[in-house]
């Protein structure tokens, strides 16, 4: 744990909790900028500031997207941008951002000078912001004020994942790492800028130790500059309206946000305990097992001493893995993990539309409490554990508080969605260049309790995979096919979404690689609905040398003419599939979303016609029939989860978990 607080006035917080739990020691102020917490700010002003804040935010990020080099930065917008105040609360809530926190614990505030920029990727030392070595994090200071007493008001920060900053494996992700020493170059926070000067040999060091070294220059030199161009802009909305009064509108837009989730979401959820947890499935190192995330939420009455709000215990989390499935959540009171969990929560809004709305950002902090295991857990691992693949449980986070709370709302959650996977090849291109290609290929999400769950969605905001076009002209493969899966989405009354299904023939001898999980446990259904299909890689199908690659693979060898076939994750199901309308059946089987054999053996549809003479329909007494007789006995309790047939391969034959129950 770090407890430094160079820079940063130190604030106790309550340890102990009892159960076996603590809070997470907090060393950082959070309170409002101003007297009245922006009770007093001008509420046209604060929609203007609110939009210029979102405005810099997004033209940071396409400056960002426009001028780096690497795929994963340029093409599949694997990177963040986010604006916080001088309080290091963030502002924005478009998407999740790192953390300031570290920054300003080790540098302090009024020491710093225009033109600085600050850079971090410390797993360690980052308070818990920084996930793997790979995200590399740019913060820029905002000044403002009057000549001669300028001081920083505010920060724009970007962070984002780079092909490779060393380690031992290209693309600093060895699936079999023991230590965080294998996986990268860590650098703790630095001055990487100093007063518009660049820290030459800080690049120099960076560069040295990465196998992409002008990928990596041109992308941190992106970075770097759209940061202090994001910071300038800035300084002229605080010149235009005065320090004061940009601060108050800072305030209340927090405060609204606190609001607006204590009235529209937090009253949703009845005032109790629930608990429940999911699995990751394997570290890279041991067996394949049931490494158990656990949350109990309580949330509390209004009238509770400490405030009304929700309580999240990881107590129960399963013991720090040997494999890079690790993710230090218990720093700074967990208060990366609460604005990355809170997102889920909106989908208790009134309507889908209104979901969209509502942003996450520091507003949320207040409403949440978090309670960490001893140190030594998946949550609370002790130095110098590996994280590269930490994915695995913060992903896996986000679907055990969607289910906890499916048990206290009834089940008016979405059933789990996908998660994000890491595949590409590496190897010497035709010109015997050396090169590496990743990708974050999406999956389906969860179907919902008014509707089917989405195809193909990209869980990290606004990333995507990519484009065929670029990598057939970068890399030495052919994708040959870029389709929906097909029965990939997990059956439900309201259906999973499906996952992508590609096909990449190698023009070249090569490694594949991948980082993924859920290609043994399925993202599970919901009251009813199914699992859907698990991750899957095959190397040549069809052909002499078919071969399943395992979801962890740091070298597969592959040859000149085989083909990657790469399925993701379909999205769990949402209901009871019989009560599926047969119409919506017919319809996926003419969109081959869902194949005619699935149609019958998954939803009881009895089908006629063809698909080839567009004569397809269904016969209603039959489906009926076949519906009735596959009635479930009311009396036997059944789960209120589908974890599908993987569960059971890790579980020693359980079909499903005692906390599976309502």
């Amino acid at each position: 744990m770090c407890t430094s607080s160079v820079g940063v006035t130190a604030t106790a917080a309550p340890t102990s909790t009892g159960g076996g739990s603590r809070r997470a020691p907090t060393q950082f102020p959070f309170g409002p900028l101003t007297a009245d917490a922006g009770a007093s700010a001008d509420p046209v002003l604060v929609e203007i500031v609110q939009g210029s804040l979102a405005a810099v935010e997004m033209e940071v990020e396409t400056a960002i997207g426009r001028t780096s080099r690497s795929p994963m930065i340029r093409d599949a917008h694997d990177f963040r941008a986010g604006i916080h105040d001088r309080r290091l609360r963030k502002l924005t809530g478009r998407s999740y951002s790192a953390l300031v926190h570290p920054v300003a614990r080790d540098f302090p505030i009024e020491e710093m000078r225009e033109g600085d920029v600050f850079f971090h990727n410390d797993v360690y030392l980052s308070e818990g912001g920084i996930g793997h070595l790979p995200d590399l994090c740019v913060t820029v200071p905002v000044f403002a004020g009057p000549e001669g007493e300028r001081r920083v008001v505010a920060f724009v920060q970007a962070f984002g994942h780079h092909d490779d900053i060393g380690g031992a494996v290209p693309g600093s992700m060895p699936s079999a790492a023991t230590s965080v020493f294998e996986e990268g170059l860590a650098v703790p926070p630095i001055r990487l800028w100093d007063a518009g000067v660049p820290n030459r040999a800080a690049l120099s060091i960076m560069t040295r130790n990465s196998r992409m070294p002008d990928s990596l220059a041109a992308d941190l030199d992106a970075e770097c500059s759209a940061c202090l161009m994001g910071a300038r802009r800035l300084g002229e909305l605080f010149d235009r309206y005065g320090v004061e009064t940009v601060e108050s509108c800072f305030d209340a837009i927090i405060e609204r946000t606190t609001a607006t989730y204590r009235r529209e979401i937090l009253s949703k959820i009845p005032v109790g305990s629930w608990v429940w947890e999911d699995y990751a499935e394997h570290d890279g190192v041991d067996e394949p097992q049931l490494h158990t995330q656990r949350i109990t939420l309580t949330r509390t009455a209004a009238d509770d001493p400490e405030g009304e709000r929700l309580v999240i215990d990881f107590d129960g989390t399963g013991p720090q893995a040997k494999g890079p499935i690790n993710h230090c959540g218990d720093y700074s009171d967990g208060v990366f993990l609460k604005k990355w969990l809170a997102p889920i929560l909106r989908n208790l809004a009134d309507t889908p539309e209104r979901m969209a709305e509502l942003d996450v950002n520091e507003g949320i902090v207040p409403l949440i409490e978090m309670r960490f295991p001893e140190p030594g857990t998946l949550l609370t691992p002790v130095f110098p554990a590996p994280t590269n693949a930490r994915t695995f449980v913060i992903l896996r986070l986000l679907g055990v508080l969607a289910g906890v709370v499916a048990k206290a709302v009834d089940g008016k959650m979405p059933a789990d969605q996908e998660t994000i996977r890491y595949t590409g090849v590496y190897g010497d291109d035709l010109d015997g260049r050396p090169y590496l290609m990743r990708e974050v290929l999406g999956g389906g999400s969860g179907g919902r309790y008014y509707a089917d769950g989405e195809d193909t969605i990209h869980v990290v905001p606004d990333s995507r995979n990519l484009p065929s076009e670029f990598t057939e002209a970068r890399f030495p493969f052919r994708v040959e096919a870029l389709t929906l899966a097909m029965d990939s989405g997990g059956a439900g009354k309201f259906r999973g979404g499906l996952g992508y299904e590609k096909h990449i023939r190698m023009l070249k001898d090569g490694h594949f690689m991948s980082i993924a999980d859920r290609s043994i446990l399925a993202c599970w259904g919901v009251k009813g609905g199914k699992a859907g299909k698990p991750f899957e890689v095959t190397i040549d199908p069809g052909g002499p040398n078919e071969r399943e690659v395992d979801a962890l693979a740091d070298a597969e060898e592959i040859k000149a003419g085989e083909v990657v076939r790469i399925r993701t994750t379909g999205g769990g199901g949402w209901g009871n599939p019989l009560e599926r309308d047969p119409q919506l059946v017919v319809r996926d089987v003419v969109w081959r979303k869902v194949s005619a054999e699935a149609a019958l053996a998954d939803y009881g549809v009895v089908l006629t016609g063809s698909l080839e003479d567009d004569s397809l329909s269904f016969d209603a007494d039959a489906t009926a029939a076949e519906r009735s007789s596959r009635a479930v006995d009311e009396a036997v309790e059944e789960p209120f989860f589908d974890r599908g047939p993987g569960y059971a391969s890790l579980a020693g034959g359980a079909a499903f978990a005692a906390v599976d129950l309502v």
